[in-house]
């Protein structure tokens, strides 16, 4: 049963007129169809293709957000145990090139940027690991500890460990071997596990900072955006107002672009409200978002424009009590595996009484989320999966850009592997089908999107797969992303 409310615009009131020379200040130009995507010759008169979201290089206010960064520009040494486990990963981080403007401009078109290509191995099963070094077997037999409770050979297994994986050095693999390594020292001596959301100013901005270089030199975050929003598009289609349950809003920036579509559909542009729902120690960053998408909402003239944001927590006991609806809207729901590991998969049962028209869900982790409850298996997945993932970062490396592929990796994909390594699969695919959704599959535009996306970027070994009705966004054939489309 939806619960009626009144619409409430004050989150996004009526702005003062715009200078004369506003235009002149427009964000980033980002895409919004296939043609845009494939560079069709009508719009050579725009700018060229950035693959980075536009509020993500307009916040570049963060000292009136209370955030500074103080992170010491003449450290260049990559981090150690130590510091990984600490807090202050931000001290390890050093300005380059690429950081000391991130919050000043854009990055410039994508095919400015050169290309390494250095593939010196390729893991596709655990077969592969086979050949490597002893720390891949003693890194799986400590997981097998941990699984079997039996902490005197895991304390034994970690200390060879420490001294084999003693820095996140070398190739992709043994970076990777090195988190996980992190990770599970803290499951076995049940110390304090490094948060994966950053804790401290610093480590906002940094992280911000690493998010933005991801989206722009990576096809992964903006394949799953494009396919997610185009789904939620077609559904949304004609309707007068629109309403998002989003339960992995990360940073936001991908509603830029769902806005700037959704306005250029219909005049005057329909409601629209988001319904996050994001951790407790969520609030600045969603202080930020909402300031972002509210303004990037007034320069659309989206005139009705709401926000909300819902605590894990609230919504674990309310479920979708929690959210707001009104009659006459149509809602969609995005899904990430990150939702059913926080509060399990029994909130699906109260899908039917939102009636939403599409419920997208989005595993940027590849299919680790298989319903294993091993740990066992959850580190040989997860080894291989990560290990492709910063292949897929060295590819696109150009000349000086260790420095932001560290970034990355210690603000992006460590604190993915924390989590990787510290949960059981839960099996979204078949909670979501013992919920009674069925898979609606794609549209043909989605997947031509996905594919034009992906030969923009150009960086070699990216491939688009259509897998019944999930598609895949693939590195040498092995998934990293998988997004879906659910109806009753």
């Amino acid at each position: 049963m939806k619960v009626p409310f009144s619409v409430n615009t004050q989150n996004n009131p009526k702005p003062p007129p715009a200078p004369a020379t506003a235009t002149a200040t427009a964000t980033a130009y980002e895409p919004k169809s296939v043609l845009e995507l494939c560079g069709s010759p009508v719009l050579s008169d725009q700018k060229p293709l950035i693959l980075v979201d536009p509020q993500l290089v307009d916040w570049n206010s963060f000292s009136e957000l209370g955030l500074h960064d103080h992170h010491d520009p003449n450290s260049v040494s990559k981090p150690t145990i130590h510091q990984l486990n600490s807090h202050s990963l931000t001290q390890i981080i050093p300005t380059d090139r690429y950081s000391n403007q991130l919050l000043q401009t854009d990055f410039g078109s994508l095919s400015e940027i050169p290309l390494i290509h250095d593939y010196s191995y390729s893991i596709n099963s655990f077969d592969s690991f086979i050949g490597f070094d002893n720390y891949v077997n003693e890194l799986i037999q400590l997981a097998e500890s941990i699984d079997t409770n039996s902490l005197q050979l895991g304390n034994v297994l970690l200390s060879r460990l420490n001294q084999t994986l003693s820095s996140p050095a070398g190739k992709p693999l043994q970076r990777t071997a090195f988190y996980f390594k992190e990770a599970l020292q803290c499951l076995l001596t049940e110390s304090t596990r490094p948060s994966r959301h950053p804790t401290t100013s610093s480590e906002i901005i940094q992280t911000i900072k690493a998010q933005k270089i991801f989206s722009t030199i990576s096809p992964i975050p903006m394949f799953a955006r494009f396919t997610a929003n185009q789904a939620v598009l077609e559904a949304m289609d004609s309707s007068t107002s629109v309403h998002v349950i989003d339960f992995d809003i990360g940073l936001g920036g991908h509603w830029a672009s769902f806005m700037k579509d959704l306005a250029g559909r219909a005049a005057p542009p329909p409601v629209l409200r988001i319904s996050a729902v994001v951790c407790e120690e969520y609030a600045v960053e969603s202080r930020l978002i909402r300031e972002n998408l509210v303004q990037f909402s007034r320069e659309l003239n989206i005139d009705q424009f709401v926000i909300d944001f819902i605590s894990v927590r609230t919504f674990e006991y309310l479920s979708f009590r929690s959210i707001k609806f009104t009659d006459g809207e149509k809602v969609a729901v995005l899904l990430s595996p990150a939702i059913f590991h926080r509060v399990g998969t029994g909130f699906l049962n109260d899908l039917p009484r939102v009636s939403p028209h599409v419920v997208v869900h989005v595993d940027i982790e590849g299919g680790l989320d298989s319903g294993s409850s091993s740990c066992r298996q959850a580190v040989i997945d997860g080894l291989e999966l990560y290990s492709a993932l910063l292949e897929s970062l060295e590819a696109a490396e150009s000349d000086g850009g260790g420095d932001w592929v560290q970034m990355i990796e210690t603000f992006v994909v460590f604190p993915m592997i924390v989590e990787a390594a510290g949960r059981r699969g839960i099996g979204s695919r078949e909670a979501l089908a013992a919920a009674g959704l069925r898979e609606a599959g794609l549209s043909k535009l989605a997947e031509l999107q996905a594919e034009c996306l992906v030969r923009r970027v150009r960086v070699e070994g990216f491939h688009v797969v259509k897998q019944q009705a999930e598609m895949l966004l693939c590195w040498h054939g092995r998934p990293i992303v998988a997004t879906s489309a659910w109806k009753y």
